[in-house]
């Protein structure tokens, strides 16, 4: 059968792919479209286990919000470059994810990829694994969090596409919360207020503190007193309330929040590929891989 211009063409508008796989596609099953992208499909879901060893620690996070407000969600998409990143392709299944998440009651990311894409017929899964097999890269869920208000305020902030916060508020105003959460972006708390940090991180940080104090050679109750003065400022700096507000270093957090009678219930804050060990890339066997069609 002869495989016009126009049967290829169709094939590409349908399954994304590229003008020599769509004909070879077709050439193979003598022009059946139908039947062609289902072997596509099949080819991609292959390439897509064969990719999900590799690495994928670029990406982007993407926050969604419930049509009455009461719901938002945050998420983390990653993949191997961030070229691929800022894909529209990319751009477009992190915010089917984040709309997948925060319109589902959904427990962790294996039940994410089971469940269907908000208002498509698709698994998250299945979807991932067609994008894969499109753009030649290992795509992951990693990680995603919703909050759920009863009055509060959840206000959000995005840097660019590598940082997200959310932070949920009770009193203040929506302005408020999205000061707050571009502090958070910036300046990175661990948690709210002292009474939050782990007793265990507390004594790591004092034990440091006193091996160096011993090698000044003052006495014990000065030792002492400069470890309290330690520890004090070291939980000024990882607490949000203590940490002087971004955008004017002369008021604290803390302060910030009494002035609006308002008060930071909890927070969420996501960076790109944060924990994950990169590999050091070797450019030429990258190239030579892509050659080959590993």
């Amino acid at each position: 059968m002869n495989i016009t211009a126009a049967m290829v063409k169709e094939l590409r508008q349908r399954t994304g792919s590229g003008m020599m796989e769509c004909k070879k596609a077709l050439v193979e099953t003598e022009g059946n479209l139908d039947v062609a992208i289902e072997n596509m499909r099949k080819s991609g879901m292959a390439k897509a286990d064969k990719k999900a060893g590799r690495i994928a620690a670029e990406g982007l996070i993407a926050i969604a919000t419930s049509g009455d407000a009461s719901t938002t969600s945050i998420v983390e998409i990653n993949s191997e470059t961030d070229f691929v990143s800022k894909g529209d392709d990319f751009i477009d299944f992190a915010t089917a994810v984040a709309n997948t998440v925060v319109n589902n009651d959904i427990a962790g990311v294996e039940a994410l990829n089971a469940t269907e894409v908000h208002g498509e017929s698709i698994t998250v899964d299945v979807k991932r694994r067609e994008l894969i097999a499109k753009v030649g890269e290992n795509i992951n869920v990693r990680r995603f969090q919703t909050i759920k208000t009863d009055g509060s305020i959840v206000g959000s902030y995005m840097h660019g596409i590598r940082i997200g916060v959310l932070v949920e508020m009770e009193g203040g105003d929506m302005a408020l919360a999205k000061d707050i959460a571009m502090h958070i972006a910036a300046i990175k708390p661990m948690c709210v207020s002292e009474a939050d940090v782990p007793a265990a991180e507390i004594e790591k940080e004092k034990e440091i503190f006193k091996a160096q104090a011993a090698e000044s050679g003052k006495p014990d109750e000065i030792i002492e007193k400069m470890i309290v003065g330690k520890v004090k400022k070291f939980l000024k700096g990882i607490t949000l309330l203590g940490q002087p507000f971004v955008k004017d270093g002369d008021v604290a957090v803390e302060q910030l929040l009494k002035s609006n009678n308002a008060k930071v219930l909890s927070f969420v804050r996501f960076e790109v590929g944060e924990g994950i060990e990169k590999k050091e890339e070797d450019f030429a066997a990258e190239v030579m891989a892509q050659v080959r069609g590993d």
